[in-house]
């Protein structure tokens, strides 16, 4: 079964991300995936405008930890390397994946996200390379991995929001449901859970009618300027550092914990700032106030 999938619907292409099973997690195939359904979007003259969403509860829960949990040599992606771990092979994995979601960005053609139930980690690294993302009131967007063992590699919420609630976003790992991302400037608009499709619909639809070729144009013109800002430089080193998060003292302490109790409770703990990862112990607010 296909990790993502591409429908055309009139002058829409639907693309859907497909692992609903997983809640849409990243694994190794899905960024290609990904990426192959925008060019075949870009391919068909027909398409005025791509609507992005997700199959099953929500729009999609970041790179699939449980997949990446266990060093697979030889067989794919080491989220941890053994020491000394090679930066550069870190590197090269992550930016392939952070060029496939940059295939939104540089599709010719507008790209609406359609966010229900929660756009988290990774899954915000995608929704955030789309032109417009309209959210439903209660889905949830946010890079919670910032705590530790993770930077967003397409490095879009500085660009987004601008430097002080970027900070705010990233220093806390805090996720905000939709009508707060609308009031912060990060998403286009937050609606009502049943009244997303419908909204999507009607503004694509209006997009639809607008000739391809002045689309191309108003997007390259918006997006020149963003890039101009240094977007892709910025991408570099969020993606070095994303490497860097996951082999410094407290990205292994994370991944040893989650060996050790499970993911769910190390990403908990995580969440809720109830351990330090630098002494690796919980906290006590005795001894550590």
């Amino acid at each position: 079964m296909a990790k993502v999938v591409f429908e055309k619907d009139g002058r829409i292409g639907r693309i859907t991300l497909n692992r609903p099973e997983v809640m849409n997690a990243i694994d190794d195939d899905l960024p290609y995936e990904l990426e192959a359904a925008v060019a075949r979007a870009n391919e068909d003259d027909g398409v005025h405008v791509i609507v992005l969403s997700g199959a099953g509860k929500g729009f999609c829960a970041g790179y699939d930890l449980a997949y990446y949990a266990e060093a697979r040599e030889g067989k794919g992606f080491e989220a941890t390397q053994e020491m000394p771990w090679d930066p550069m092979k870190d590197y090269a994995f992550m930016m392939r994946n952070t060029e496939a979601f940059m295939s939104l960005w540089r599709s010719h053609i507008p790209v609406i996200a359609k966010v229900h139930g929660f756009a988290v980690a990774g899954g915000s690294d995608i929704a955030l390379c789309a032109d417009m993302i309209v959210m439903a009131d209660d889905a949830r967007i946010g890079y919670m991995p910032t705590r530790v063992w993770g930077c967003p590699t397409t490095a879009m919420w500085v660009y987004r929001l601008g430097p002080e609630k970027a900070k705010r976003m990233l220093f806390t790992g805090d996720t905000v449901d939709g009508k707060e991302a609308q009031e912060m400037g990060l998403v286009l608009k937050s609606v009502p859970g049943e009244q997303l499709d419908e909204e999507v619909d009607a503004l694509a639809e209006r997009m639809a009618g607008v000739p391809l070729n002045q689309l191309m144009m108003q997007k390259l013109v918006v997006n020149q300027a963003i890039e101009a800002m240094g977007l892709k430089q910025t991408q570099m080193f969020a993606t070095i550092f994303d490497g860097i998060t996951r082999h410094s003292p407290e990205g292994l302490n994370f991944k040893h914990r989650a060996e050790g109790v499970g993911w769910k409770q190390a990403v908990r703990e995580r969440d809720l700032g109830t351990f330090d990862w630098t002494k690796n112990r919980p906290i006590n607010s005795v001894n550590d106030s």
